[in-house]
C-alpha cells in the first residue's frame, strides 16, 4: 500500500500525459492517440494508471462532488459557479478526458500487454483497476462507451464509439473483477510481477483480491433499494474484503512539487478558491460536537496560506490535506456501513446493523487519530440506531457521508438514499449526474445521449 520508490517516475510520466490530455479529447478526429502509452512494459504502464486514478478522483471528481453535497463551498473564481451549479459541459472535459485516456486506455494496454506476455498478476491487476474507473465513469455520467471504446489505434477500429447502457455496465464491471481474482489466483504469477510499482498494495495479489470484492460490495449496495437480493449480495463480498485500515485502496502522494497531493496543490495554487470551515457539513460536525472537525478543517488558517506546521495550506487540514495525504479509494469503514446498510436492506436486525455502524464510526475515528474518550462521548450522543428502518438509514447515511469526507462516493451515498438532507444553493434541485463533455459533443456527436444535470438520473438513482 505505501510502496513509493518509483513514485517520481510514474508522477513525471503522468503529467507528460495529462499535459497533453488537457488539450484533447480521447476521441480525436485522428487515428492515432498521443496520450497513450504503446509498446510499454506493464511495470511502467501500472504506476501511470494508478498515479492517474489517484489525481483524477482527488482532484476534479473530489472538488466537484464535495461541493455538490456541500462538505466544500466554491467561494471564489469558477468554483463560485460551480458551487451554484453554474456548469456547462466544458467543465467536464479534464475528468472525462482523464478516465479515458491516461487512465482507462493505458489500462487497456496494460491488459492487452500483460495477456499477451503471460504476466498474470498485471493482467489481474489491471482488471480489477478498470473495474474500478469504469464504476466511477458510470456513476458520474451513467452511459458511457466501453465496448466499443479504445479501438482508435487499431486498425479499423472505430474513433466514434458508442455508449453503453450504464446498468449493463454495472455488469461488466463486476465481470471484470471476477476475471481479475482468477488471474491474480493463477499458480502461475508470470516472469514479470509488480513490486515498488505497485503503489497501492505493493504486488500484495491477496490485499488487490480483498480490494475487488470491495468494489463489487459497493456495486451491489447501490443496486440494493427495496432489494434485497442486492443487499445480501453486498454483505456475501464484504465478507471476502477487507478485514481493518490496513487494507484500504488509496494512493498515497509525495512531498515534491510534482508529487503532492492533489488537494494541497489546488490550495496553493488557488488560495481561497474553495472554503471548508464556511461549508454546511462544517456546520453539521459543529452542530453533532464531532471530534472529526479539527482533522478535517482548519479554521485557525482560513487565508489560504501555508499553515504553522508547514504541511498544507488553506482550512483543509492535515489529513487530506498534505502534501503526502492519501487519496482514498475504498476504506474499511465504508465496508462496515455498507454492512449495516444491507444488513436493514435484507431485513435482517436492527442490532446487527447496530454492531456494524458502532465499529464503522470507531474505525474513522481511530483512522484520523480521534482519541478513545472522545469516541466514547461521541457515540454516546450519536451511536444508537433509532427504532425504525428509515431512521435508521438515515443516521447510517449521514455518518457515512462524514465519514467518507472529500470522497466522491458521498454524492452516490445522497443520491441513491436521500440522506444527509441538503437544501440546493441555486434553484430547487441538486444536481443528479454529470454533463457530457464538450469533447464529447464536437468529436462523437452522433452517438452522445441527450441530459442535463439533472436527468435522466443515474439507473440506481431512484
Amino acid at each position: 500500500m505505501k510502496q513509493k520508490n518509483s513514485l517520481i517516475t510514474a508522477i513525471v510520466v503522468l503529467f507528460s500525459i495529462m499535459f497533453v490530455s488537457c488539450k484533447k479529447s480521447f476521441f480525436t478526429n485522428i487515428n492515432q492517440n498521443p496520450n497513450v502509452l504503446n509498446n510499454v512494459p506493464p511495470n511502467l504502464l501500472l504506476p501511470t494508471v494508478e498515479a492517474g486514478i489517484g489525481y483524477t478522483q482527488g482532484g476534479d471528481l473530489s472538488r466537484q462532488s464535495s461541493m455538490l453535497v456541500q462538505q466544500t463551498l466554491g467561494a471564489n473564481s469558477q468554483m463560485q459557479a460551480f458551487y451554484i451549479y453554474g456548469y456547462n459541459p466544458g467543465a467536464f472535459d479534464a475528468p472525462w478526458s482523464n478516465l479515458y485516456t491516461t487512465i482507462m486506455e493505458n489500462n487497456y494496454s496494460l491488459m492487452k500487454v500483460a495477456d499477451a506476455s503471460g504476466d498474470n498478476v498485471y493482467s489481474g491487476i489491471s482488471r480489477i483497476l478498470m473495474a474500478y474507473t469504469l464504476q466511477l465513469a458510470v456513476d458520474n455520467w451513467g452511459d458511457v462507451p466501453y465496448s466499443a471504446a479504445f479501438q482508435a489505434n487499431i486498425s479499423g477500429g472505430s474513433i466514434h464509439p458508442t455508449y453503453d447502457k450504464g446498468q449493463g455496465l454495472y455488469d461488466t464491471i463486476a465481470s471484470l473483477i471476477d476475471a481479475g481474482i482468477v488471474e491474480l489466483n493463477n499458480s502461475n504469477a508470470g516472469t514479470l510481477v509488480p513490486s515498488s510499482d505497485d503503489f497501492i498494495y505493493g504486488g500484495a495479489t491477496a490485499s488487490w483480491i480483498k480490494f475487488g470484492h470491495a468494489v463489487k460490495a459497493r456495486l451491489y449496495i447501490h443496486q440494493s433499494k427495496n432489494n434485497a437480493t442486492m443487499a445480501n449480495k453486498a454483505l456475501a463480498e464484504i465478507q471476502n474484503s477487507f478485514t481493518s485500515e490496513k487494507d484500504n485502496a488509496q494512493y498515497l502522494f509525495g512531498n515534491t512539487a510534482t508529487s503532492a497531493n492533489p488537494w494541497y496543490q489546488f490550495n496553493n495554487q488557488r488560495a481561497g478558491n474553495i472554503e471548508f470551515h464556511t461549508a454546511p457539513f462544517a456546520q453539521t460536525l459543529i452542530a453533532l460536537k464531532d471530534p472529526r472537525y479539527t482533522f478535517f478543517i482548519d479554521s485557525t488558517n482560513e487565508d489560504g496560506g501555508l499553515d504553522k506546521t508547514n504541511m498544507h495550506y488553506g482550512g483543509l487540514n492535515n489529513y487530506y490535506g498534505s502534501s503526502n495525504s492519501p487519496v482514498e479509494f475504498i476504506t474499511y469503514e465504508e465496508l462496515l456501513f455498507i454492512q449495516a446498510e444491507a444488513t436493514l436492506n435484507a431485513g435482517g436486525k436492527l442490532s446487527d446493523a447496530q454492531t456494524y455502524y458502532t465499529a464503522a464510526i470507531t474505525a474513522n475515528m481511530t483512522k484520523l487519530g480521534v482519541t478513545s474518550s472522545d469516541i466514547a462521548t461521541y457515540l454516546v450522543a450519536n451511536g444508537t440506531l433509532n427504532g425504525t428502518s428509515a431512521s435508521a438509514l438515515s443516521q447510517i447515511a449521514t455518518q457515512e457521508y462524514i465519514a467518507l469526507y472529500l470522497n466522491p462516493e458521498t454524492w452516490t451515498l445522497w443520491r441513491r438514499t436521500g440522506y444527509p438532507s441538503l437544501t440546493p444553493t441555486a434553484g430547487t434541485a441538486i444536481p443528479r449526474r454529470l454533463e457530457y463533455p464538450q469533447t464529447e459533443y464536437n468529436y462523437n456527436v452522433a452517438n452522445v445521449p441527450a441530459s442535463t444535470l439533472f436527468t435522466p438520473r443515474i439507473f440506481w438513482d431512484k
